[in-house]
């Protein structure tokens, strides 16, 4: 997984068929997703549930690009193992869900992934800044967690904010929550290299339709710039 900041289109299968999903997970990457995203949520830290280990494990033979899992769980730290097995690339944990986030970043490395830390939207940039060191992404929540499909929070300023303070480090700064060919250039202009995009990625298409995921994924990146 080498380091460049490029635009990544990152697809969220939460918008996925569920009943699908091996070849959703096949067609996205066909049509030129550069990494899958998977939204961990527990009912508990957010008000939804979604995947666990088993099911992140099952998706894994089906990704070849990047498998960017972010939890949105709390704790994190008795499930990082059972994520490194699964098969996760990158593993991310909210600065929210839990007092010992720099220990956490640790055990997610230590497991051999890579390491992201996610802000909420009335988290401040300044959260994570005895965490870069640590970090192989900081991911800008642009809604509040819990559901896709919700309206984007205007966070550029976070963006820029932690632009400037990663500076030279190798560390993507990835946007989740209501990305599509609006708001994708806002969020690339301030600095943000992954473009997490659902319901903009998969409206319209399907496994028997998966041209439609090419042109989102297609438009979005060039809304981005590139």
């Amino acid at each position: 997984m080498p380091f460049d900041r490029s635009i990544k289109i990152a697809p969220s299968i939460l918008s996925a068929d569920f009943a699908n999903f091996g070849a959703e997970i096949r067609a996205i990457e066909a049509e030129g997703a550069d990494w899958v995203h998977v939204d961990v949520m527990d009912g508990h830290f957010v008000p939804n549930l979604t995947f666990g280990p088993m099911a992140v494990k099952a998706f894994r033979p089906h990704v070849t690009t990047v498998m960017d899992v972010h939890l949105m769980i709390a704790p994190v730290d008795p499930y990082i193992d059972a994520y490194a097995e699964a098969g996760a690339d990158v593993l991310t944990a909210h600065v929210e869900a839990g007092p010992h986030i720099h220990r956490t970043l640790q055990a997610i490395r230590g497991a051999g992934m890579k390491a992201g830390v996610a802000l909420n939207p009335g988290t401040p940039a300044d959260a994570v800044a005895h965490l870069l060191d640590l970090a192989d992404l900081v991911c800008v929540m642009t809604v509040n967690p819990g559901f896709g499909g919700q309206k984007f929070i205007d966070m550029t300023g976070k963006v820029r904010r932690l632009r400037e303070m990663i500076g030279d480090r190798p560390v993507h700064i990835e946007i989740d929550g209501g990305v599509d060919v609006t708001t994708a250039p806002l969020v690339a202009a301030a600095g943000a290299d992954v473009l997490v995009a659902g319901s903009a990625v998969f409206r319209g298409g399907s496994v028997e339709r998966p041209e439609v995921y090419g042109a989102n994924i297609r438009a979005i990146r060039a809304a981005a710039g590139v």
